[in-house]
């Protein structure tokens, strides 16, 4: 280096930094080395696959999220004294120490107005406007003793995602990516796909890296156009051009690596290298038209399409092909029924109508493929919704529930949780939990448990601590777990 150009970098507080064994890089480099599930990490290869801290019944993940909340007293938890006591006036007791965001007077109880039966060799309720779910009851790890923090929609996503309800922590799939690395070199570790237009209501931060490598991020694809944005050659460079042109950036980056020791110049090498990479991987995983039409008719799927049915369909194919973490936000299921036809009576029927056939098939799909033992499936929203009428509605026609935190249902398949098994319950109108609750943090260290890890030292250092996608809280439901 030109003995001027040097003196003048000593001149600079940034040269300090970086050359200081006490420096930013340094650290950084430090705190990315801390976690346990990193400590053997090829420097070289951030996605490389790891070992789990303990044997794990789950290799990857399938997580289902229902943008805006499924009203549950609609779907799986029946209760019959609500149905009985429809329009009456909500008890005092029940409404005590409570808000509601669009309450105000007394509100009117509403009972569901499905129809409703048993299924399955456990006998578990359901309504009629899931009727392709009734044939995987056996299949379902319930529970109805669901609670959250949180009443208002990023804040709620946020918090069941990156175990905080404000933005700037790791999501769930960037956790499980940094902790496991992935199975395939060409494809991402953690894969995103949005059905029904909408991005989630957490935005990007619902399935971002935080405060982790960027390489942990989740990769959006979309089923419909280029698989990923601005991944294709740009107009007059062809394949051999691109990678002449990686080589002479990667050689760039490693001299930054070597002389500044910061792991997003690793990471940088990594991403572009596994741009390249995905290139070609990801248009053939991607592309449905190789099914089968049958394949194609139990989803309800369609080539070319946008659709949570053709999702659930590259759900399968990606963990078929080694992505670690799928994660699908299907918009639409927040059931105030402020809008017409958004009812839990009609409205609530097509939507589910576009929801239960494609996740009937997946389940079923990933058995006949031997997906199923350790693939983990989740399902649900951000949190419950109200016994009660909404309170913009209360006057109308069509029926509609407000957000509510306090109880709700999700559902758990595959992935070593119990079959046919309902776990927890809310009280007999629905306002609280009765029995066995379930925080988002205990669901949270309940996934990562499942796949090999102790949610209490799967951490990374930042700012001076050690954090942990469940942060302090947290506990496992082992009953939850075959």
């Amino acid at each position: 280096m030109d003995p001027r150009l040097q003196r003048l970098q000593l001149q600079t507080r940034r040269h300090f930094f970086r050359h200081s064994t006490a420096g930013l890089g340094s650290i950084a480099l430090s705190s990315l080395m801390a976690g346990e599930a990193s400590a053997a990490r090829d420097a070289g290869d951030p996605l490389s696959a790891q070992k789990p801290h303990h044997a794990a019944k789950a290799k990857r993940v399938i997580y289902l999220h229902m943008t805006g909340s499924p009203p549950n007293l609609d779907l799986f938890d029946y209760k019959p004294e609500l149905v009985g006591r429809d329009d009456q006036n909500c008890p005092d007791e029940f409404l005590k120490g409570r808000e509601f965001a669009f309450t105000s007077g007394v509100p009117k109880l509403l009972g569901s107005p499905r129809k409703w039966d048993r299924y399955g060799k456990a006998g578990m309720w359901m309504s009629d406007a899931i009727p392709n779910f009734h044939g995987v009851a056996d299949d379902m790890c319930m529970v109805h003793s669901m609670h959250t923090d949180q009443f208002n929609h990023a804040p709620a996503e946020l918090l069941v995602y990156t175990g905080s309800p404000r933005s700037g922590r790791p999501s769930m799939g960037s956790w499980v990516t940094y902790g496991l690395g992935s199975e395939n070199e060409n494809l991402p570790g953690f894969v995103v796909l949005i059905s029904s237009g909408v991005q989630p209501n957490g935005g990007k931060n619902s399935f971002g890296s935080g405060f982790l490598p960027s390489v942990y991020q989740g990769v959006q694809c979309r089923s419909k156009g280029d698989p990923v944005l601005y991944s294709s050659n740009p107009p007059g460079m062809n394949r051999e051009m691109r990678r002449m042109t990686l080589d002479a950036l990667s050689d760039l980056n490693h001299l930054q690596a070597a002389e500044m020791g910061h792991p997003e110049t690793l990471t940088r090498i990594s991403q572009y290298e596994l741009a390249f990479r995905m290139q070609t991987a990801v248009p053939d995983v991607m592309d449905i038209s190789q099914e089968s039409q049958k394949t194609l008719d139990d989803y309800g799927a369609t080539p070319g399409g946008s659709s949570l049915a053709n999702n659930c369909l590259l759900a399968r194919r990606l963990v078929e092909s080694g992505v670690r973490f799928v994660q699908l936000f299907d918009w639409g299921w927040d059931f105030h029924g402020t809008n017409k036809g958004n009812g839990i009576t009609d409205g609530l029927t097509q939507k589910c109508r576009t929801m239960d056939q494609p996740i009937a098939a997946l389940i079923k799909d990933l058995k006949q493929r031997g997906l199923y033992e350790d693939t983990l499936i989740v399902w649900g929203g951000e949190f419950g919704r109200t016994p009660f009428r909404e309170g913009r509605t209360a006057k109308s026609k069509i029926l509609g529930r407000d957000h509510f935190p306090d109880a709700f249902t999700m559902w758990m398949a595959g992935g070593g949780t119990k079959s046919g098994f309902e776990y927890g319950a809310s009280d007999e109108l629905g306002f609280s939990v009765a029995e066995k609750p379930v925080h988002v943090h205990d669901l949270q260290a309940t996934i990562l448990h499942l796949l090999g890890f102790d949610h209490e030292k799967l951490t990374y250092r930042f700012q001076g601590r050690d954090y942990r996608l469940t942060d302090v809280h947290g506990k496992i439901i082992h009953d939850l777990i075959a």
